[in-house]
């Protein structure tokens, strides 16, 4: 299982680098960023300096939006700093939920989302796409390479993400939803004729390392409650279409919203979430990782075995660095069991 570790592009943009930067020390493969213009800094311009301070680490969003960008510009960003620093950028793209909505605008329809891939993959892989009447290349950039990776919850996403995704990303990690949803996501590879092993399943959710005692455990879950409201917000739409008993969305996701009351954007992402107080104990246990580190490890692994092949640790609390540490010294190594040198 490859690791990444999702960061906010708060001020300074200094600590995401150095965070950044630890993270590939600690044997991190990923650094992924929110991308909400609004709430904070430019991803983009991140990134250069992220990729120039680190050796292999790819970087991406997680995750960016058709709406709020010119579908060639994206593509022009990432394969400008590929052009750069040798193809280590991979895109995470959804409908669009922050960005979007805290300018007032609507997340786009999954039609528009699997157009604005079709012209991002192209031109970010060196070749050529039709963009409103007209053929259209990067001539200064053949070489660029890109993986996009589509996020997503309902069902309709989720057939989206075996159609035509390279990766799939599911953000939260309650095993039961993840089996669902990766199955959907299988399926709908496997109809359009594609291998479903060549689609990379991600599951991105908090991670919180704990001293096993029951103070450490209530203060884990008031930093990671967050979460469950952030997740409650993406979700609602589609709750709200398919959710309830007998349909096609497990009730793991409908349940609990029915308690929500309303979003407040300029709390998105962040502990501490006045927002997030309807979000239950269970839910905060079963869609993040609290605990000692060997239960980080038990859960990892029972993920792995469903399929998953990247975990994205969203690194939103106030235990950033020990939690990167504890990551990469115990849980990591863990996880992935070396090999032999001799057999």
């Amino acid at each position: 299982m490859n690791f990444g570790v999702v960061l906010q592009a708060n001020p300074p943009a200094a600590r995401v680098i150095e965070l950044a930067r630890r993270a590939e020390t600690y044997g991190f493969t990923h650094a992924w960023t929110f991308d909400s213009h609004l709430l904070w800094e430019e991803p983009f311009v991140i990134y250069s300096r992220i990729l120039d301070c680190t050796h292999k680490l790819i970087v991406g969003p997680m995750v960016t939006n058709p709406a709020t960008r010119d579908w060639t510009v994206t593509a022009s960003l990432f394969a400008t700093l590929n052009e750069m620093y040798g193809n280590r950028t991979i895109c995470g793209i959804g409908r669009g939920d922050s960005a979007v909505r805290a300018i007032n605008g609507k997340p786009v329809k999954l039609a528009d989302l699997r157009a604005s891939i079709e012209v991002i993959r192209e031109l970010a892989n060196g070749r050529s796409a039709e963009y409103k009447g007209a053929t259209l290349r990067f001539p200064w950039n053949p070489d660029s390479r890109l993986e996009i990776w589509v996020a997503g919850y309902g069902p309709n996403a989720l057939a989206l993400a075996g159609e035509v995704g390279d990766g799939f990303i599911l953000q939260l990690a309650d095993p039961d939803i993840a089996a669902w949803s990766i199955a959907t996501v299988r399926q709908a590879a496997a109809a359009a004729g594609r291998d479903p092993d060549a689609v990379t399943m991600c599951i991105a959710a908090p991670a919180y390392i704990t001293d096993g005692s029951e103070s450490g455990h209530r203060h884990a879950f008031e930093q990671c409650r967050w979460f469950g409201g952030m997740v409650g917000n993406h979700v609602a739409d589609i709750v709200n279409r398919y959710g309830g008993e007998g349909t096609a969305v497990p009730t793991a996701l409908s349940d609990y919203i029915a308690g929500r009351r309303g979003y407040d954007y300029n709390q998105h992402g962040r502990a501490g979430n006045t927002h997030a107080d309807f979000v239950p104990d269970e839910i905060v246990d079963r869609f993040c990782l609290i605990g000692p580190p060997s239960s980080h490890v038990a859960r990892l692994k029972q993920l792995a075995d469903l399929g998953v092949g990247h975990f994205a640790l969203y690194l939103q609390h106030d235990a950033q660095d020990a939690t990167l540490a504890t990551f990469g010294e115990q849980v990591i190594p863990a996880v992935n069991a070396p090999l032999a040198a001799r057999g």
